[in-house]
């Protein structure tokens, strides 16, 4: 027998009608004809089976005989000691992409990294993550990724690329190199490089980060002589400033921000104050959403904002008043306020103008806020490109005076805004050279392609701050003939050695000697690599002098500037897309951006008086500048007179998921305050957008109340809360052991949608493309609701993430025609797969809207033929690496939703049973709750009264979603509070 065949639906005895038939050897054809024809080995393979046979065989006449596809295992030979099936290992490592950074743990099954989760010993990204590192690990098995070395498009063996690169560089010695990278925050590969320019003078290393902090690094080394960035720590101040810096969004370090913000915002018994945050922006961040009071601007008003501030700051101190234009009522009243909350505040501004950013830290000196709530000892290490340094390169290589360049994990050609000027440099250079994992706009045009390992491939390690350090290992062999970046300059330096030896080595010779705890450094070794972490002591430095710097001159020049009443274009990054570099990733790209919930595309953001001057509706499409053709969206709050792009889009060579998705916007992206024009053109755009209803309409779907309130009167905003006793005609639920719940804080909640990617992943959510989401049939889970309140130019912004209730008195429930959705004696709705016949009723009937219905095929798992809609290519074997095997995968007909993560519920019964002990409170977390960087969501047992869960459902902030229809949910929020001043 070649090949062991049997549908699978023979072996379930459910309650489908089977009708049994005993055919005879005799008509084998007859038995075959049955089945689906298939190719000619399956075929074949199907004839052999049933020859062995040789007695009957029961068919099914409904349609699920129809043939499953051909799942094929390979077993152990020798199965690895540290791999037990059925069970996940996890590994402590580090994620590195450009700035972004997050301590994390790498899930793997069998081998496969299914899952990233958060470091929880990490004091930088104290156990969350982004959306962006949630979603990583899918990049691992993207099936573009470069497989080989190339040379002129042409796949090589290592060994006769790494010849041809030693004869190039040595007949490049009497010419100047580049070597462009990200900023490079990892000791080790610093080092690395080292050795590589050393080995070649003539290859100068340049950095280039595509969201600049190059101002902010240029005023910390001007005012007060110290390397990197600020270290901001938003849980020391109670009044937070922001000007145009979305620090919970894309700013800096935002995973760290998100939870050191939320610390001061969330209230509970006797803490009953909160920090206060403004902000002044152009466009609606994330940021500005989650303020107490936001002030719409235009960009060029930003830096006269920021000296008016500091002239009312010294004036209020006693000293000179400097010739600025009168300041605002709102900035004066702001200069009070900060001055009352000397050493307890923080100002911040996203600023690229470096005469900005000297006003910033003089005004932080001033309040005093240096050592208190911003340090300057432990700076922020993930920023260090210089603009200057970049611009230089260009001209360089526009002139001919650089004659070879080396990219690593950089793509100026699309990011940078002269990526046009760089592309023609390239072709004409002698030498060229690409390390990347994935083809871009910029390797496309080079001779060399080294490809890189993916992170999770690979060894690394970081210093994210100074004295912070974190390591990385792989978990999983390369699944390509790729090689890490480090390796490849090792190679080439002539350094005979690998590079995990080699970090090693540069710990051994730097860290070890700064611990305590071990006499030997493999123990010291083994337990960093366990632990992912090391921190070593910071020394004091001296007492903090701000410099002598001509702040005349400096305020001069910010004033000097005239306003203009054209208007202003402000181009960003997304929280999802980022700057394009993970474009090629699916669930990102189909993850609704936080504010306008509009997925697969970038947009024009306009102002809605500015909309109905021009006569504009979200979805008219544009010409800007009289060049570039776009559709528009209006956006609550944005700035009049200004609009915005998000860069990351409209990239040309990607894979199959990114190409062509959205409009390129980088070439607009300068650091001055460009003005545009706008022309009203024909054509309409559809969007896909999973939310098209943007007000409560009155209802207290999210409650609010303001601080002042909250303190006279703890239930406030939540007065109107219904309490019933069994109202229904059921009979009351009973959960004698366990009742799973969840409670969501609304004022730490603050929209970042990183839930939704991790639920993605844990789950199995499948991808359903642009043109499926726009008739409304997009699967996520769990959605991040976002309603708009008060003046549409100046609204309030609220989130609200919901799923899955879990209703006691389901409505779901009793509708089913075949009860495949039920109630646990734990307190779970739950969905049984393979009973659902997708009559959409419990769909249907959910006042929430949870329940998400399969409409084709997305996942390869349906028994009926030519159903697959799959736009993404995520049944491809190597795509399907990434599903996580304890979660069944749905096929079309099929009604799915949240299952509050029963499989961890499960896993965590039973390492209780195991241990021989009942489950405790915090054993089990859902995947929502385990990456949230605020802690907004907590999970637990409502029948265990200590649990931290039952404590906050028993607050005066607790409420449920649309009590009034008692349907009884398990998942419970806690009522917003905002800080707005009296």
């Amino acid at each position: 027998m070649k090949k062991y065949w049997k549908s699978q639906h023979e072996k379930n005895e459910s309650s489908e009608a089977k009708i049994t038939k005993h055919t005879p050897k005799g008509n084998l054809e007859q038995v075959l004809d049955i089945f689906e024809d298939g190719t000619a080995e399956a075929k074949s393979n199907r004839r052999d089976f049933l020859k062995l046979c040789g007695y009957s065989l029961a068919i099914t006449t409904v349609l699920s005989s129809c043939e499953n596809t051909v799942q094929k295992a390979i077993p152990y030979l020798n199965k690895p000691e540290e791999i037990t099936p059925g069970i996940a290992n996890y590994y402590a490592s580090t994620y590195m992409n450009a700035s972004d950074y997050a301590s994390i743990l790498i899930k793997t099954r069998e081998g496969r990294p299914i899952k990233i989760e958060g470091n929880n010993l990490s004091p930088i990204s104290n156990g969350a993550c982004s959306a962006r590192v949630q979603a990583s690990v899918l990049s691992l098995y993207d099936n573009s990724r470069y497989q080989s070395p190339q040379i002129e498009k042409e796949k090589v063996s290592w060994d006769k690329f790494d010849d041809s690169i030693l004869k190039a560089l040595d007949s490049q010695k009497e010419n100047k190199i580049a070597l462009l990278t990200p900023t490079i925050f990892s000791p080790s590969t610093r080092k690395a490089i080292k050795y590589f320019t050393d080995a070649y003078p003539n290859i100068k290393w340049i950095q280039y980060d595509t969201q600049s902090a190059s101002a902010i690094l240029q005023a910390q080394k001007l005012c007060f002589g110290k390397d990197g960035l600020p270290d901001y720590r938003f849980n020391k101040a109670n009044l937070i400033v922001s000007f145009d810096a979305d620090f919970l969004g894309t700013w800096l370090n935002p995973s760290e921000y998100i939870k050191t913000y939320t610390d001061t915002r969330k209230l509970s018994g006797s803490l009953n104050k909160m920090s206060r945050h403004i902000q002044f922006e152009s466009r609606m961040s994330l940021t500005g959403s989650n303020a107490d009071e936001r002030h719409a601007i235009k960009p060029s008003e930003l830096n006269l904002l920021i000296a008016q501030l500091y002239n009312e700051i010294v004036i209020l101190k006693g000293q000179q008043k400097h010739d600025v234009p009168e300041a605002t009522k709102i900035i004066k009243e702001l200069a009070k306020d900060l001055l009352e909350q000397k050493s307890h505040s923080v100002v911040v501004s996203g600023s690229q103008e470096l005469n900005a950013q000297i006003l910033i830290n003089a005004i932080n000196y001033e309040l005093e806020n240096f050592n208190s709530s911003i340090n300057l000892e432990n700076p922020l290490l993930n920023h260090q490109a210089i603009d200057e340094d970049m611009d230089q390169l260009i001209d360089n290589l526009a002139s001919g005076q650089v004659k070879g360049l080396i990219c690593y994990h950089t793509n100026p050609v699309y990011s940078h805004p002269k990526g046009e000027k760089i592309k023609k440099a390239i072709e004409s250079l002698s030498f060229s050279l690409s390390i990347h994992e994935t083809p871009n706009e910029t390797s496309s045009l080079m001779k060399y392609i080294a490809p890189d390992n993916h992170y999770l491939e690979s060894w690394n390690d970081a210093e994210i701050k100074k004295d912070s350090y974190s390591l990385m290992q792989p978990a999983i062999h390369p699944l390509f003939d790729t090689r890490q970046f480090q390796a490849s300059l090792l190679k080439w330096s002539g350094q005979d050695v690998d590079y995990h030896k080699f970090i090693m080595k540069h710990w051994e010779e730097t860290l070890f000697p700064s611990q305590t705890l071990y006499t030997n450094f493999k123990s010291y070794w083994e337990h960093t690599l366990q632990e992912g972490i090391f921190q070593t002591k910071t020394v004091s430095g001296n007492k903090l002098k701000f410099a002598e710097l001509d702040i005349i001159k400096i305020l001069e020049a910010i004033t000097q500037k005239k306003k203009t009443n054209r208007i202003e274009l402000q181009i960003y990054e997304k929280v999802t897309i980022g700057d394009g570099s993970m474009a090629n990733n699916p669930w990102l790209q189909e993850m609704p951006d936080p504010i306008s919930k509009i997925c697969w595309d970038n947009y024009l953001n306009i102002s809605p008086k500015q909309a109905k001057e021009l006569g504009l509706e979200t979805g008219n499409m544009i010409k800007l500048n009289g060049d570039l053709e776009l559709p528009v969206y209006i956006l609550p709050g944005q700035a009049y007179n200004t609009v915005s792009i998000a860069m990351g889009y409209g990239r040309t060579i990607c894979g199959k998921v990114g190409k062509d998705v959205g409009f390129k916007a980088s070439h607009l992206n300068t650091n001055q305050h460009s003005s545009v024009t706008l022309e009203k053109i024909e054509g309409h755009f559809d969007f896909a957008m999973t939310q098209t209803h943007h007000s409560m309409e009155g209802r207290a779907i999210v409650r609010e109340a303001n601080l002042d309130e909250y303190q006279k009167n703890p239930k406030a905003g939540n007065d109107h809360k219904h309490e019933y006793k069994n109202a229904g005609i059921y009979k009351e639920p009973e959960f004698p052991n366990h009742h799973w719940g969840l409670a969501i804080d609304l004022n730490a909640c603050v929209g970042c949608g990183a839930c939704t990617i991790a639920c993605q992943a844990e789950n199995n959510v499948p991808i359903v493309g642009k043109k499926e989401v726009i008739r409304a049939h997009e699967m996520s889970w769990i959605r991040i609701d976002r309603y708009f309140s008060g003046d549409e130019n100046e609204p309030g912004v609220v989130f609200q993430p919901v799923m899955c209730q879990h209703c006691d008195n389901a409505p779901c429930e009793n509708v089913c025609p075949v009860a495949a959705t039920n109630h646990s004696s734990e307190g779970l709705n739950q969905m049984i797969y393979n009973r659902c016949i997708g009559t959409r009723y419990c769909g249907n009937n959910c006042p929430y809207k949870v329940r998400r219905f399969n409409w084709f095929d997305y996942t390869q798992a349906d028994s009926i033929p030519n159903n697959l809609h799959d736009p993404t290519g995520m049944t491809l074997d190597l795509s399907r690496m990434v599903l996580n095997p304890d979660v069944t995968i749905r096929a079309k007909g099929v009604i799915e939703k949240c299952s509050m993560c029963v499989q961890r519920i499960q896993e965590g019964k039973l390492n209780a049973k195991l241990e021989g002990r009942k489950v405790k409170d915090g054993d089990i977390k859902t995947a929502c709750q385990q990456t949230c960087p605020s802690g907004a969501i907590l999970f637990g047992d409502l029948n265990d009264k200590g649990s931290d869960l039952f404590k906050l459902a028993s607050s005066d902030r607790n409420y449920h979603l649309l009590e009034e229809i008692h349907t009884l949910p398990s998942v419970s929020y806690l009522t917003k509070i905002r800080n707005k001043k009296s």
